[in-house]
């Protein structure tokens, strides 16, 4: 049985949208938006002819089944519709990848700020430089949990028929993917093992896939998925303090 708050899970999104405005924690909002604008002009130069091919590529699998070709139109939907869920993770994992350090103290910052604590930044810049591997170590992880399940998902999205359900199947994945990825920056600053990270969520798998879907769906929207990973680091710290809370 699934256990959690899905409703709960789909505010928290939108605290994060409220807590980068906090004037202690703009700096380290700011810093890493200039990075994404800057990624995400490179990504857009090459998403047009990649999607192309990409969906040519499918399409050319599909049997020269009349009923089939009749609908053609649902099929490029589809992988569409997957496609883009791809592309949207993969701008997250670049993103978090160059900004994870920053992302890790806007974190620790946020959680000081939600429970009372007088938010500090003296020591960030020197912070930020030692956490660097670390921070590193655990995007790495987190790409590797992702790759081969993804092209699980990818490969089920081929099969004709089968394929229906890809679309469905990949939002549920990247909802949980988005939950792992941003709640993985307060478990990290508590040193809380990744693997731990996923039984813990997985306990309140409702409330980790409220807070993830949400998440997923502005990454899919072009300039808003500039300023949802700031606000998904602080909506995913809300997370951690309110349902540790709760639990």
């Amino acid at each position: 049985m699934l256990k959690g708050n899905f409703v709960r899970g789909l505010g928290y999104l939108g605290e994060g949208f409220g807590l980068i405005r906090q004037p202690g924690l703009r700096l380290f909002v700011v810093i890493p938006l200039i990075i994404n604008v800057l990624l995400f002009g490179l990504l857009f130069y090459f998403m047009a002819e990649l999607f192309t091919g990409l969906i040519a590529a499918a399409m050319s699998w599909l049997p020269d089944w009349a009923w089939l070709q009749s609908l053609d139109w649902l099929f490029w939907l589809l992988y569409g519709v997957v496609i883009l869920l791809m592309l949207a993770y993969g701008f997250v994992i670049v993103a978090n990848l160059i900004g994870s350090p920053f992302y890790g103290y806007l974190s620790e910052l946020t959680e000081k700020h939600l429970t009372g604590q007088e938010v500090n930044t003296d020591d960030g810049w020197a912070q930020i430089i030692r956490d660097i591997p670390r921070a590193l170590w655990r995007e790495v992880q987190k790409i590797l949990y992702y790759v081969p399940r993804a092209l699980g998902l990818l490969i089920i999205g081929l099969i004709p028929v089968v394929n229906l359900v890809a679309a469905v199947l990949w939002f549920g994945f990247n909802s949980w993917m988005m939950a792992l990825q941003y709640v993985d920056f307060p478990a990290d600053n508590h040193r809380v093992s990744f693997p731990d990270l996923r039984r813990s969520l997985a306990a309140s798998r409702l409330s980790a896939l409220g807070f993830g879907l949400p998440v997923a769906l502005a990454a899919m929207v072009p300039v808003l998925n500039l300023i949802v990973v700031p606000a998904a680091v602080c909506g995913a710290t809300a997370f951690w303090v309110r349902e540790n809370q709760s639990s």
